[in-house]
């Protein structure tokens, strides 16, 4: 499984992007995620959305990012609005594949300045 991440840039706080990631293989029966990770920080999870398309964020962006999938194309975004400083980060798309794990695209980074 590849998955590849794109859509990250510098952005003014306030602005918006749009992350989009592309899967090599189909993500039908798969909960797909994105996570982020700062500079000295752990990686953490920012939305992510079952089979069924129910979705769950963390709460620092509840209300600000929106993620949705499309299973026919393998895809899946995230709509990042009124970003904040503290959004600054590299986004990692995931697909949960058990029982193997998780499947990581490369990353892009998301900067937003003040």
């Amino acid at each position: 499984v590849q998955l590849q991440a794109s859509g990250g840039g510098l952005v003014q706080a306030g602005g918006s992007l749009k992350l989009s990631c592309a899967a090599s293989g189909s993500i039908i029966m798969h909960v797909m995620g994105w996570y982020r990770q700062a500079p000295g920080t752990q990686r953490e999870l920012v939305a992510a959305i079952t089979t069924v398309g129910s979705t769950n964020y963390a709460n620092s962006v509840k209300g600000r990012f929106t993620i949705s999938r499309d299973n026919d194309k393998n895809t899946v975004t995230l709509n990042m609005n009124n970003l904040k400083p503290e959004d600054t980060a590299v986004y990692y798309c995931a697909e949960h594949a058990p029982p193997t794990g998780i499947y990581w695209g490369q990353g892009t980074l998301v900067t937003v300045s003040s």
